[in-house]
């Protein structure tokens, strides 16, 4: 938001004729309000916050961090990790072997799971965005029809290969989806533990097709997005932050995931949707 602009009274001509110790007093004391504002920012700049991220709200929180580094003067230094499963990236992992963090993003699903287990500060978690699951294809190759459950259905199945996170999203798929539209032993699923990783099995012609969450596949190379499964079968994810819990700069975490969750943030993304509920955009 703007700066406002501060307006001081009118200035009368017997306000002019001021003596010679009283300009001195008011430029000593804009000169001590300017010296406040500098060691402010400065005192802004030595504060160093430590973010844990998944891969759902990587790309707009790229896209985000340069504005809220530039205008607090705060310095962010980011760390990734999958939202769940059960490699030693995951970061519930990195958590429990003392990586140091002071704000996780992740799926709402891996956040509950981080506040059960008593890593989260009580009550700062806040919903930032919600993502669709969808399909990705080899940038340039035609875009098969995913729209409907039968469509999506005869597009794994005539796949040799098919990438999935093996996080929120993938979990999702391999225990509920594929099982239900009983295809599960029917094809051959290549599990990622990143969606970074699934989307670049499809660039590099490894696996045919990729399903994993939009937000990803729009933000990562060499794929195109063929379009988003069906209501019927699908998840939409939703994208969280929250204090971890023995941070050392909690009242600049805070700050962060305000700033993340702000219609400002976007704004910035092009993504703006209603905010409700503290959900700020869609991605």
């Amino acid at each position: 938001m703007p700066a406002a602009l501060l307006h001081g009274p009118e200035v009368h001509e017997r306000d002019m004729i001021a003596s010679s110790p009283r300009r001195c007093g008011a430029a000593h004391a804009i000169a001590v309000v300017a010296g406040l504002v500098t060691c402010s920012f400065a005192a802004s700049a030595q504060v160093q916050v430590k973010v844990l991220i998944s891969g759902g709200f990587s790309g707009p929180y790229e896209k985000l961090l340069p504005e809220f580094e530039h205008t607090t003067g705060m310095k962010v230094v980011t760390g990734s990790g999958s939202s769940q499963g059960s490699g030693p990236q995951t970061i519930a992992a990195q958590l429990a072997r003392g990586v140091p963090a002071d704000v996780v993003i992740l799926s709402r699903e891996g956040l509950t799971e981080l506040i059960g287990a008593k890593r989260i500060v009580a009550g700062t978690d806040v919903d930032l965005a919600q993502t669709p699951i969808g399909v990705a294809v080899r940038a340039g190759a035609a875009k098969p029809d995913v729209s409907t459950v039968d469509a999506f259905k005869r597009v794994l199945l005539g796949a040799r290969s098919i990438a999935v996170p093996s996080s929120t999203s993938g979990i999702f798929l391999m225990k509920d989806v594929f099982p239900r539209l009983g295809i599960a032993e029917k094809i051959n699923v290549k599990p990622s533990p990143r969606g970074k990783g699934a989307a670049a099995m499809v660039a590099s012609g490894e696996a045919d097709v990729a399903v994993m969450p939009v937000s990803e596949i729009m933000h990562a190379p060499g794929v195109d997005l063929a379009g988003v499964i069906a209501e019927e079968i699908q998840l939409h994810q939703v994208f969280a932050a929250a204090v971890v819990a023995g941070s050392k700069e909690v009242d600049a975490a805070k700050r962060l995931i305000a700033f993340l969750a702000s219609e400002r943030a976007g704004y910035i993304t092009g993504t703006a949707i209603n905010f409700d509920g503290g959900m700020g955009f869609t991605v």
